[in-house]
């Protein structure tokens, strides 16, 4: 049997797929789109054509309730940890920028023993990041292969829709896109610090899309006081650790059915 994990984030919908032996055997993403339920159809289709049918499924993720077909639903808190404890093996703060909230999950003894998200506004997400290059006329990829530093340049608004009007007028005043573009990763980075100050640690993990832009995890780390620690994978600790739990979950079944 493999033991399937389906993350449905705000920007992106990622999948593990794990083997008896506890090997993960498969990683995949897709873009989540306007809808979950359109999503989690897909990576069904994709799961039945890579093989992996009949598998066991825990979902997890903002969207969990549209994968009609997994046998359980857990939340992205506890996934992420494990996931995170799975590929870094130590104790410490992970820290979860999404596109739609920031998450900072504390892990002691291998375990989640506390957490604080920010899901009641869009500054220090990626949706901040992605509106602000907008703003810019850039994708968002290109945010990052273009900032360039000027330490006079900031943002100093704690709202994204003040910090549009600040990325507007920066703009029309001349400053170079690639020193705006500095700016906004910044201000995120410093966003994100200040809200994981809240369970401060020695050892931070950053899981999540932007585990693979080094600037931005610089930055946070310049922002933190300390260095930050990823994954090539970490992007994929939501569904590993669904993966886990599937796998943890059958196992338990199994022996009360014995």
């Amino acid at each position: 049997m493999h033991f399937i994990g389906i993350d449905i984030g705000g920007a992106s919908s990622k999948v593990a797929v794990m083997d008896e032996q506890g090997k993960f055997c498969e990683l995949f993403l897709l873009p989540s789109g306007f809808s979950a339920v359109k999503v989690a159809r897909q990576i069904k289709q994709n799961l039945e054509q890579k093989g992996y049918a009949g598998g066991f499924v825990t979902a997890t993720g903002y969207g969990r309730v549209s994968v009609e077909y997994a046998q359980l639903s857990m939340s992205e808190i506890l996934c992420h940890g494990l996931g995170a404890h799975f590929l870094f093996e130590k104790d410490c703060t992970v820290i979860d920028v999404g596109g739609q909230d920031t998450k900072a999950i504390k892990i002691e003894g291998g375990k989640p023993t506390d957490f604080i998200m920010n899901d009641k506004c869009s500054a220090g997400t990626g949706k901040f990041l992605e509106i602000s290059a907008g703003r810019l006329g850039l994708e968002l990829s290109e945010i990052y292969k273009t900032a360039r530093k000027n330490p006079a340049i900031k943002l100093s608004s704690t709202c994204t829709v003040f910090a549009e009007s600040e990325i507007v007028s920066l703009s029309a005043n001349g400053v170079e896109t690639s020193e705006i573009a500095y700016a906004i990763v910044d201000s995120s980075a410093h966003k994100v610090a200040s809200l994981i100050k809240r369970l401060e640690n020695q050892i931070y993990f950053l899981s999540g899309g932007l585990s693979n832009v080094p600037l931005f995890k610089r930055l946070l780390g310049e922002h933190l006081g300390a260095e930050i620690f990823t994954h090539e994978n970490a992007i994929y600790c939501g569904a590993m650790g669904a993966s886990l739990i599937g796998a943890r979950k059958t196992n338990e079944i199994s022996k009360e059915t014995r």
